[in-house]
This record gives structure tokens, sequence and C-alpha cells, in this order.
């Protein structure tokens, strides 16, 4: 064959990241058993929650998983069913059935992939460090509180075991990183409490684990006009909640990790997640903070590897290994989770010098956040609160920015006002009283050099001032506009009042 119809060399392919060294391999796989088993009680846990058998709950669990892995953004960021999730769609179901909670899990699925091809991912900017922080400690207290109910009237051997676990999750990583402390930790406590017969409250307690697969199908309901106006809303509130716990999650990730991700692309796959879960019968989900610390911050994942292998271990362990799982202490989780609440809280936001240092709004959004988060048990709820709180002192902040500077000239015949600052429909409000407009003379100029108009609020303010000038003989000029400004301003000038 002639050299120049020869083959085109093919084009390499880059090497996964977790095929990167054997060091990088063992610890994703790891870090996806400790989190398979750290799921296995949760799943269950939002299943009781949202009325339906645990079967539902562990399935969903390894679908989303599984799914979101594939097609989300986020890189380690553990998906499965969630605690929010449960309790948006639990009144459906006892209303209604399981039927209808699989279709209002497609159709939320089928809304989170619109909303994140609409671009929703980019409203995370709004969301400022403060309601962040709130977002990172309420949670931290949320995973704590979750955990009370499992030592509490309970055998006393629970407790020394779970301080057992948490001294061996300490004290472990001091001698070797090798294998992630809380999988040592489960699989010690699990073997003391079989050896010595110990009683204590275990996996199996929770609720009998499934042995056999699920099969994928269109849910059970009339495919009607009555359906969708009844699992609509349902579904939309899925979506919305879903979506805000995983794009804040995965900003949480960022931060961690000291990397980015495809927000968007987070968004359209926890929504094809959610409509593969529907299909098989599941109860839907979302990102889990809890679950994804344990990935990220304390067994040391990074990759797409952790988040597919703790889905497929959940359901080898449950499906294959059930009897194994079941014998596992519940004071085992419990320590995993304390540990993992106490080192998510962010400690550095409370420290009195911290505190002394901070603007009062800022410690004000982050108290708000975690109060109402805490109070709701919807990490959705709270960041929406802290994102209003925050607007509210911003706005109250920024309200008092406009300032107005005037000097006569000495001909006596015109008066210069400066306006600088903001302008916008807080402090506008307060820009028509600071003019004499008895005492001015015939010839106002107001400069708006060093101001910037941002809304309606604000021509109406201008057109306000300018009318009581008037009313008196006396003519206003506005100068100093920039462009965007003088947009706005040539557009409603003069119309505003004609709305009314």
């Amino acid at each position: 064959m002639p050299a120049d119809t020869a083959a085109a060399p093919r084009p390499r392919f880059s090497r996964p990241e977790w095929l990167s060294s054997a060091k990088v391999f063992r610890t994703e796989v790891l870090a996806g058993l400790v989190v398979a088993l750290a799921l296995i009680p949760e799943a269950i846990s939002f299943s009781v929650i949202a009325g339906v058998d645990p079967a539902v709950g562990l399935f969903s669990s390894f679908t989303m998983a599984v799914v979101v892995s594939v097609v989300g953004g986020r890189k380690a960021m553990i998906s499965a069913a969630t605690g929010a999730v449960a309790l948006v769609i639990a009144p459906l179901n006892r209303e209604h059935g399981l039927g209808h909670l699989v279709a209002a899990v497609i159709l939320g699925g089928l809304m989170q992939i619109a909303l994140g091809a609409l671009g929703v991912a980019k409203l995370m900017r709004f969301v400022p460090r403060s309601v962040m922080v709130g977002f990172v400690n309420a949670l931290a207290i949320l995973i704590f509180m979750a955990q009370v109910p499992e030592i509490t009237g309970v055998p006393w051997p629970v407790y020394p075991l779970m301080f057992g676990g948490l001294a061996l999750m300490v004290l472990l990583p001091r001698i070797t990183t090798v294998v992630p402390a809380p999988l040592v930790a489960i699989v010690v406590l699990t073997s003391i409490t079989v050896a010595a017969g110990i009683a204590v409250p275990t996996v199996g307690d929770k609720g009998e684990l499934p042995s056999a697969l699920p099969a994928p199908g269109l849910p059970d309901v009339p495919f009607t006009v009555d359906t969708l106006t009844t699992v609509a809303p349902y579904a939309l509130a899925l979506a919305l909640v879903g979506l805000m716990e995983s794009l804040m999650t995965a900003k949480l990730v960022d931060d961690i990790t000291d990397t980015r991700s495809d927000k968007t692309r987070e968004s359209i796959g926890q929504g094809v997640a959610n409509v593969v879960t529907g299909l098989f019968g599941g109860m839907g989900g979302c990102a889990m903070i809890g679950q994804t610390m344990i990935n990220v911050k304390t067994s040391g994942a990074r990759t797409r590897l952790s988040t597919f292998l703790a889905g497929v271990f959940l359901l080898i362990l449950v499906v294959v290994l059930g009897p194994v799982v079941s014998t596992i202490p519940m004071a085992a989780l419990v320590a995993v989770m304390v540990l993992v609440s106490f080192a998510t809280f962010d400690w550095h936001s409370v420290h009195p010098r911290t505190l002394r240092r901070m603007p009062v709004g800022e410690t004000g959004v982050m108290a708000v956040t975690v109060a109402v988060v805490v109070a709701t048990h919807n990490l959705a709820i709270g960041v929406v609160a802290g994102v209003i709180t925050a607007m509210m002192v911003f706005a109250r902040r920024v309200a008092h920015l406009a300032e107005v500077t005037s000097v006569v000239d000495p001909d006596g015949r015109t008066v210069v006002h400066a306006v600088t600052g903001e302008l916008f429909f807080a402090s506008s409000n307060d820009l028509v009283h600071r003019f004499d407009y008895a005492g001015d003379p015939g010839h106002v100029v107001i400069d708006l050099t060093g101001a910037h108009i941002w809304d309606a609020s604000s021509v109406a303010a201008l057109d306000a001032i300018e009318t009581k000038y008037a009313a008196r003989g006396k003519k206003v000029t506005i100068t100093g506009l920039n462009e965007a400004s003088a947009e706005m301003h040539g557009r409603l000038a003069g119309r505003l009042a004609d709305a009314h």
C-alpha cells in the first residue's frame, strides 16, 4: 500500500484516573466498600420514612449510585435514596400507593433533566459563603442527631462498642492508611459481637434484606391527566429538593478536593438516575452528603470508581451476603457516622476569634441556615431561608450607600448634586428625600457619574425628583449616566406613571 494511503494511527485513549496507580485503585475499591456498608441502614431507614419496603430503598441506592457514577458531573460524590426525597414523596405513597410514587420519581427525573438543560445549576453562584458554611454545619448536626435514636434505650454493650470503634478510627490512621479505618472498625466490631455472642442491635434488625433483583417496568398507574395532576406537584418538589441538595454537595466536594465539577452535567445526571431508578420501581434519591463525606474525606476517594463500586457492593452485600451483613452491629455504623459528623462540622466558623471578626450579618445568615435546617430536617428549606436572609442583609447594607454631595455654582443659579452608589429599589426610595426642592436655585444638575441604575424603581425615583422640581418651576438636567444606566433610563423615564 502506498505510504500516502496508509491507515492513520489510532488515537490514544487516556487511562482512567483509578488505574493511575495500585494505591489509587485500592483506595477507590475500599472506599466503595465502606460506603456500601454505611448505605444499608440509611437506605432501610429512608424506606421506612417513605412508607415502602426496605428493598425499594436499597435497590434505589444501587441504581442511583451506579447511574450517577457514569452520567454525573461530580467525581466521587455518592447518590442514593435520601431522607429529603423520602419526606417529599411519603404523603403521595400514603395516599395513592407505590405506583404513583414511582410515577412521581420518573416525572421528577425528567424535570431535573429539563432544569439542568435550562441552566438551573448557574443559580449556585447566588449561594453566599455564609449559607454554605451554615449548610455544612447543619448537615453535621443532622448526621449526629440521626444517630441518637440508635444509642438511646439500647443494651449497655452498645456504648463500649461505639467508643471502641471511635478510638480505633482515630488512632489507626496514625499507624497506617492502607485500609480505611471505618472498614477496619466495622469488621473488628462485627467479629467481636459475633464471637462473644453479644446481644446488640444489628443491621438485620432494621428490616429484611432482599434476595432477588428487581425487574424494570412502567409504574402501575393509569396514564391519564388525573394521574399527571396528582403526581406533578410531588415530582416538582422532588426535582427541586434533589437538585438543590446535589448541587450543594457537589460544591462542598469541589472545595474539599480543590477541583471543579460540571454542575449542569450533574443536574442532568441526577435526572437520568431518577428516571432509571423509577423504571426499576425505586423511590428516587439525590446526593448523600454523609456518605459522600465518608467517601471523599474519610476514605480519600477521588474518582467515579468509588461511586460505581458503592452501588455494586451494596447490591452484592444485600443480595448475596445478606446474612453476613445482617450481623453488623449498628454501634459500628453509628461510630462511623459520629466521626463523619465531627469531621464535617466547620469548627473554625464558631471559634470566638472568628465570630469577633466576622460581620454580624454574615454570622446571622449562617445561624438562620443552621436553625431552619435543624428545625425542618430539610437542607433545601434551610438553604432557601439562608439565601433570602443573605439577600435582606445585603440589601440593607447597600441601601445606605447612595450618597448625595451638593455644590452650588458661584453665580448662585445652578446647583450640582453628585450622586454616588448603587441605585436600586432599596436605596432609590431614600434618594427622593435627599434634595432641597424649595431652597435649590432654578437649574438643578443631577450628576450620576459615580452611580449605576439597576432597576425601574430607580428610574421612577428620578422621575419623582424631576416632578417635584418642575412643580416649583425649576429645570432638572441628568448627566453622567453610564451606557447601561442610560439605556434603562431612556427606555423607562416618564413612562412608569402611565402604568397606574
